[in-house]
């Protein structure tokens, strides 16, 4: 007579697991729940056929029955729970390690959830290891669980598939599908005896970790009653998927795998593997809600690095577009600092001699005959007028033109079958090899002490496929251990330089991940220059990023109308206001409106970087010619702030729900732009609608307080 499998429990800060053990199963995470909601939550059955907590592909085991997913794996099966243990840390973070091992392939996998203090949400890994003959690891779950469908007591005809997609300058658009036309395939379990092998699966090759699809997703009740979120926290390839098992439904979040990313890894004789971590989060209502605490745990992933807070004006947007000067940025200066800005970023083309620049960057030393007086006179007329010199850098190529490319060793790059890896005229160097690490140690050290740098741009413009398989390992792999030496040189390199800041850009957000972002301090956004598609854009942005993270280009120009320039301006009010644009050529009542713009955004930063994000339209609905985005505090009496944009064509009019102030008294007010004509609002506390009323001529937009009653 199989045993029983009994039950474990275990509370980290703001977040409930509960654990299916024992017995002759694998162990199941059946339960992940906020911690508050443990009272509403129905009876769990120990012995509940759910989804194994590991999943592990082995070349030579494979899985049963076969498919395409990331489920049903023979080992995973194998699996027994052999311990756990928990522990707190002096920052009040506790963990929980529970052990696992398979006797037939000698495997042992350790599931590691890390939770913080009013957090719902986890994070997660899994620690494989194996002590007898050599394993080939084709891929291993970072988490795996169908909690979601037993904690709300639903069926996978009542969930709703949340995902986004993402491209060069047409990042974050996100739609909801039910989970059967999203791929889930109905069928009979019962009658084919096997339970279905359908799945909705997402994909992220090479190292632009966002280039196609991003890596949260979420899934949620049809009647938004309750949702659970994740996020893959890492700089290059991940995977992860939607499957239906025989009873219920799983999803699987995973790092590189074989079949999708040419990866994979020999361990044995005591040797491991550590998968990429993910974040989990829950809430007892909507997708806007599990987004809410979503957003907690990326405070929480940089809590122990403050985040410094600073306005940038960065020369390329629309204005200089990679072309600097002496002549051309010290009016720029004056201007950026006449307008408020903390920091002044120089852009791409400040090294470019010949104006082909493209593939012989590498040696990142500044051009004599764009400065004729050297950049540091540049630099020091930026710190004259108080502000931060940056500058921008794309430390992880060389261009092949580049006297790097030859005086660099070849194993300082990605190569394969012996040949270097060469994409759009650059060589990508593997930081692997201390010859890589050393070149870039040197580069920005060297312009930290000549230039005074304080902030810098990384951006990275180029994919190198699947990897690297220098060293006998497999692209996938090689390519993975690069990522992980990328991030050990950025903590290296902020360790080294404390005060220092860092933008995250890769050709905008095309690298947009917590693995990154974790570390860095700002994320541009987008690079997209057409003021009327970044609304939606930037008002997106916040399911991806943490809104004082979000770098929203503001480039307003000295041709545009009044209602134009309101409305790019209005775009980073309620982000980061990443400033551009011809702000020298302005007249005075044009900078004022940029000054303006840069005030209202220093004064809210403090309530955006602790607030919480909504979309009063939907994050998910289609795209209308009315975009709006929220952000709210998380406690009584949820100060609120959104961003209207009214783009041509649109009604006079819209309603903009705000269900969270149901039933208040609120008083509506514009805050930027302070002169702004046209505009009137009607607040519905019965319906918790705010009506937007605008019948000035289109473009314009409008940030609101919605200051409710305390």
């Amino acid at each position: 007579m199989e045993s029983s499998s009994a039950l474990l429990a275990w509370t980290g800060g703001g977040v409930a697991l509960t654990f299916g053990i024992g017995g002759e199963r694998p162990a199941r995470l059946l339960s992940l729940r906020p911690a508050d909601a443990l009272a509403a939550t129905p009876d769990i059955d120990p012995n509940a056929d759910a989804a194994p907590l590991v999943e592990v592909q082995i070349l030579g085991q494979g899985r049963f029955p076969g498919s395409h997913r990331y489920a049903d794996t023979t080992v995973g099966a194998r699996l027994r729970h052999t311990g756990h243990t928990r522990t707190t840390d002096a920052d009040g973070s506790v963990e929980l390690r529970l052990s696992q091992h398979d006797p037939a392939s000698g495997l042992t996998a350790v599931s590691v959830f890390r939770a913080t203090a009013d957090t719902p949400a986890v994070r997660t890994w899994t620690e494989i290891v194996a002590t007898g003959e050599r394993l080939t690891v084709q891929a291993v779950t970072s988490a795996c669980t169908g909690a979601f469908l037993a904690d709300a007591g639903l069926g996978v005809d009542d969930v709703d598939l949340v995902c986004g997609d993402s491209d060069w300058v047409a990042e974050n658009r996100w739609r909801r599908t039910p989970l059967r036309p999203a791929g889930l395939a109905a069928m009979d379990p019962e009658a084919h005896h096997h339970a279905p092998r359908s799945r909705f699966a997402m994909t992220s090759r090479s190292s632009w970790s966002t280039g196609e699809h991003l890596p949260t997703g979420a899934l949620v009740a049809r009647d938004d009653s309750w949702s659970l979120v994740w996020q893959i926290e890492h700089n290059g390839a991940w995977h992860w998927e939607v499957g239906e098992r025989h009873h219920g439904a799983y999803v699987a979040l995973l790092g590189p795998t074989d079949a999708e990313h040419q990866w994979c890894v020999d361990i044995g004789d005591g040797g491991g593997f550590t998968s990429v971590p993910v974040s989990l989060a829950v809430a007892a209502g909507g997708l806007d809600a599990a987004i809410g605490a979503l957003t907690g745990q990326r405070r929480a992933l940089l809590s122990s690095r403050p985040l410094s807070l600073p306005v940038v004006f960065n020369d390329y947007m629309n204005t200089l577009m990679g072309d600097p000067t002496t002549e051309r940025l010290l009016p720029l200066v004056d201007a950026a600092a006449h307008a408020g800005a903390d920091v002044f970023c120089v852009d791409a083309g400040w090294y470019d001699e010949d104006g082909a620049w493209w593939d012989s960057v590498g040696e990142w030393r500044p051009s004599t005959t764009r400065f004729p007086g050297g950049l540091g006179q540049v630099m020091d007329h930026i710190r004259e007028h108080r502000m931060v010199p940056g500058i921008w850098l794309e430390p992880e190529v060389i261009g092949v033109r580049s006297p790097l490319a030859r005086a660099l060793p070849d194993d300082a790059f990605f190569q394969r079958r012996g040949t270097r890896v060469t994409e759009h005229g650059r060589h990508h160097l593997d930081l692997r090899h201390p010859a890589a690490r050393s070149h870039l140690d040197a580069v920005v050290d060297r312009l930290i002490a000549e230039f005074g740098i304080g902030y810098f741009k990384f951006d990275y413009n180029i994919m190198p496929g699947p990897g690297t398989d220098l060293a006998d390992t497999t692209p996938g792999a090689g390519l993975l251990d690069h990522n992980r030496a990328h991030l050990d040189w950025l903590d290296a390199l902020l360790s080294r330089h404390p005060g220092l800041l860092i933008e995250n850009c890769a050709s905008g957000a095309m690298r947009m991940d917590y693995a990154l972002l974790s570390r860095l301090h700002l994320q541009s956004t987008s690079d997209q220059q057409n003021p009327l598609l970044y609304p939606r854009i930037a008002a997106a942005a916040p399911a991806s990023v943490l809104p004082e993270q979000c770098g929203n280009w503001a480039y307003a120009q000295p041709e545009m109308t009044l209602g134009e320039a309101e409305f790019t301006l209005a775009t980073g009010v309620l982000g980061r206001l990443y400033l551009s644009g011809h702000l020298n050529r302005m007249s005075p009542a044009q900078l004022g409106l940029v000054r303006e713009a840069v005030s209202v955004h220093r004064a809210l930063l403090p309530f955006v970087a602790a607030a919480l994000p909504f979309w009063p339209l939907g994050l998910t609905d289609p795209a209308g010619t009315w975009v709006s985005t929220g952000l709210h505090s998380p406690r009584p009496p949820y100060e609120t702030l959104l961003t209207a944009w009214r783009l041509p064509g649109a009604d006079d009019d819209t309603l903009l729900p705000v269900p969270h102030l149901r039933g208040r008294n609120v008083r509506p007010e514009i805050v930027f732009p302070a002169a702004t004509t046209g505009w009137d609002l009607f607040w519905d506390a019965g319906r918790a609608v705010l009506r937007a009323v605008n019948r000035a001529q289109a473009p314009t937009a409008c940030v609101v307080r919605l200051s409710p009653d305390s």
